[in-house]
């Protein structure tokens, strides 16, 4: 018997009881496709079972509901706890196996739906932002943040979407701290953060600026946030490789002081493309081609570093209760902290507030100020504590998206830019110019019929649609990287 208490004595427990107990006390297995668990010890019995080489397969099922061997009902309830039960089914590996293994153990091990779930909330609102920039008239002439211009609706509707770029960073750097936590090598996470970083980047100037102008030599090279992503990690490849005497808080402080003093640089505007593409908002004429830096390295590199390091990455190893306080209490405290020091007015941001709500919640992004990254972490890890207080699976659409965030990003935009052209053929008889680079993202907006666009209510429902459409593609692809371990997967 594996499950449950009281069970009977036998070397494989006498082994399980005395083998890495500490270790997988934190851990947690997330329910998929290929591996569906309960939080409770028969949980962690299983998993070091399978890593010691024991095959753990689906359970026999028998009369009475219950596994012969292990005490698992296979109707998904544990006849004594009245809750879901362990379940583990075959997995489905690039080698033909059916059963799971070490590897794959150690594959889904300390994955936290969680964190998984606030992902998929984030590229949610990150469709929102997109839709937006394609389709409502306003993106063609002006920005939401021009307060003479934008209704509250506009501006919220932007304002909640600068949620997306810090939440994508801050996870990144916790999804690589929970990879190495998986039983990988500090060597492995390096190799891998640097080659999955220039693939992004390399993503970032072909599939990205094709789906901007359906064209890789016209229209301009927009280095946004995969670009910054992608940097980010090659440079946290090599900051991983601290020296062992030095404690990972000393990370912490680099990437805390890099996010509250990289101001002190503002000031300092060199003439030079190195310093452009590393801390500042650039538009950069290079051989006849537009390159705009939207997204610098400095300090989006930090935002991914504080994630991985103890500030948060090692919080998540904490049993839920104390990780849901820690990390409420974290957001609260940030949040209190954008609050006060906004009201200063003193130093955080370039652009003071003068009065009313708008103002006050209107920070600078390009390049991210200290006041935007407390204004939009705070809530971020709020909404996290709350996330945390329930177990989610596929195919719940906040875990579908959260798990895919690359697909479906992709999905969303070459989908979006694609709807222009029959919703503009609609309404002005010609769309030629749909194809072409959206003003919002670079284009000239004198190749557009004035005025071009759509209301925030057909907006918001061209989003709403769209969402609802991608669900059931991004449900097949993420199950097919649940059931198939090829490496190639990861990078998708």
């Amino acid at each position: 018997m594996i499950t449950g208490q009281g069970e009977p004595t036998s070397p494989v427990n006498r082994q399980l009881d005395g083998l890495a107990e500490d270790e997988f006390r934190m851990r947690r297995l997330v329910p998929e496709d290929a591996i569906g668990v309960r939080e409770d010890r028969g949980r962690f019995r299983l998993a070091v079972l399978a890593c010691l080489g024991h095959r753990v397969g689906r359970p026999r099922p028998s009369k009475t509901g219950l596994d012969q061997s292990d005490g698992v009902r296979t109707d998904g309830k544990d006849s004594r706890r009245g809750h879901q039960a362990v379940i583990v089914q075959p997995v489905k590996t690039a080698g033909g196996r059916n059963h799971i293994t070490r590897h794959d153990i150690l594959s889904t091990i300390v994955r936290l739906s969680s964190l998984d779930a606030l992902r998929g909330f984030i590229m949610i609102i990150m469709a929102l932002g997109h839709t937006r920039e394609f389709f409502h008239w306003g993106a063609m002439s002006f920005s939401p943040e021009y307060l003479s211009r934008a209704t509250p609706l506009l501006f919220f509707t932007r304002w909640i979407t600068h949620l997306c770029a810090p939440v994508v960073m801050f996870t990144a750097g916790a999804a690589a701290f929970l990879w190495l936590e998986r039983g990988h090598t500090k060597a492995q996470l390096s190799s891998f953060l640097w080659k999955r970083g220039l693939w992004l980047a390399l993503l970032e100037l072909t599939a990205f600026r094709f789906a901007i102008s359906f064209s890789l030599t016209s229209g301009p090279f927009l280095r946004s946030v995969l670009w910054a992503l992608g940097l980010s990690m090659i440079v946290l490849a090599a900051l991983i490789h601290l020296p062992h005497h030095l404690p990972l808080r000393v990370l912490t402080v680099v990437s805390i002081a890099t996010i509250a003093r990289h101001h002190f640089a503002d000031a300092w505007r060199p003439e030079s493309v190195l310093w452009s593409g590393l801390h500042r908002l650039a538009v950069i004429p290079l051989g006849g081609v537009t390159v705009i830096t939207a997204h610098p390295l400095i300090p989006w590199f930090a935002v991914m570093a504080l994630g991985f390091c103890f500030c948060f990455g090692s919080i998540l190893k904490n049993e839920p209760a104390a990780r849901q306080q820690i990390t409420l209490r974290l957001g609260l405290a940030t949040t209190a902290a954008f609050i006060g020091l906004r009201w200063l007015n003193i130093y955080g941001d370039p652009s003071p507030w003068t009065s009313g709500v708008l103002s006050f919640l209107r920070t600078n992004k390009y390049p991210p100020s200290l006041q935007y990254l407390l204004m939009t972490l705070g809530p971020a890890l709020i909404l996290f504590s709350w996330l945390d207080r329930r177990e989610r699976a596929l195919p719940n659409p906040l875990i579908v998206f959260g798990r895919v965030p690359l697909f479906f990003f992709y999905c969303i935009f070459y989908v979006l830019h694609l709807l222009t052209y029959p919703f503009a053929l609609f309404k002005y008889g010609e769309a030629s110019f749909a194809l072409l680079a959206s003003p919002a993202m670079g284009g000239n907006a004198a190749a557009y019929p004035p005025p071009y666009g759509y209301d925030l209510l057909a907006t918001y429902g061209i989003w709403i649609g769209l969402v609802i459409g991608s669900y059931p593609i991004c449900l097949w692809f993420a199950r097919w990287k649940a059931r198939d371990r090829a490496w190639w997967l990861i990078y998708l």
